[in-house]
């Protein structure tokens, strides 16, 4: 008689077998092609205990198993201020799917929680600074982040909409305040869905944003409440509706941006006028006749 599985064992397999087309895959996929692990890596995995970044969390355990160039992983938790019962959720999905994490406190929501302008940004700035910091001091050399397919699409548009800028979420940056620390984003090809097919397959309850700024939302019934995030996911679905292969085409364009017919770019910092690479390059502003 074959022994039952225990919920880890359930969750592990159906990562490589149930969903190996939907996550598996493109996660393998992602980090092969932009470069994200390498051998001798000590990666700190950032828990928030959220959907997201379990899965992270279990894609690279598995990695880190059938890797023939292997890595360290360290899996990091930070508590910004979570009240009892979260903390004890983040820390009860950790022991069932395996994760061995290391947790920290820090009193973010406390700070965030008393500005009015644009508190979730500097939430997830705070959030990053810590985090990083806390990588460095446990010898990380990189730091890994739950963002997927979806948040690239999503954050894509928000910048052009909201931000007066076409800029996307990039794979992989190498930090500006913590030298030798690298940012990677495993999860870049993995759609939102299959994370979520996932989680319901395996029957777990994980963490929202856990803060007091979701409960506008979450009370508004339509997912969207003040978030631009959540206007964002809706106008996705219903332009699905009738293009179904659009975030597919946002995703492929940010991968062939064609610098010669913009007005305008900044690259590393710097701006570059149309004028001036216009006069300055023959080839540049070239093309077919308007």
């Amino acid at each position: 008689m074959s022994r039952e599985l225990s919920p880890r064992e359930i969750a592990e397999r159906s990562l490589i077998k149930t969903y190996r087309k939907s996550l598996w895959n493109p996660f393998i996929a992602a980090v092969k092609r932009y470069e994200l692990v390498s051998p001798g890596d000590r990666i700190a995995v950032c828990v928030s205990g959220g959907k997201d970044s379990m899965v992270l969390a279990k894609l690279m355990q598995e990695l880190q198993k059938h890797t023939e160039r292997p890595f360290e992983l360290v899996f990091l938790a930070m508590d910004p201020g979570y009240n009892p019962a979260n903390r004890l959720l983040l820390e009860e999905n950790a022991r069932r799917l395996g994760v061995p994490l290391t947790v920290f406190q820090s009193d973010i929501f406390d700070v965030t929680v008393q500005v009015e302008k644009n508190p979730c940004y500097l939430c997830a700035r705070m959030r990053r600074g810590c985090l990083y910091a806390k990588a460095q001091e446990l010898g990380c050399n990189k730091i890994a982040l739950g963002h997927h397919f979806s948040d690239v699409i999503e954050t894509t548009l928000l910048g052009l909409f909201y931000g007066a800028q076409l800029q996307a979420m990039p794979p992989k940056l190498r930090s500006k305040n913590f030298p030798g620390l690298e940012l990677i984003r495993p999860l870049y090809c993995v759609h939102e869905d299959a994370v979520l097919r996932w989680r319901d397959y395996n029957d777990l309850r994980f963490l929202q944003c856990a803060c007091r700024f979701t409960e506008s939302r979450d009370a508004s019934g339509d997912g969207v409440g003040e978030s631009k995030r959540q206007e964002i996911k809706l106008l996705l679905r219903e332009l699905k509706k009738t293009n179904p292969n659009i975030e597919k085409s946002i995703f492929r364009a940010i991968h062939g941006v064609q610098l010669d017919t913009f007005p305008g770019f900044k690259h590393r910092g710097r701006a570059f006028g149309f004028n001036d690479l216009y006069n300055s390059s023959p080839v540049f502003g070239g093309g077919a006749d308007a």
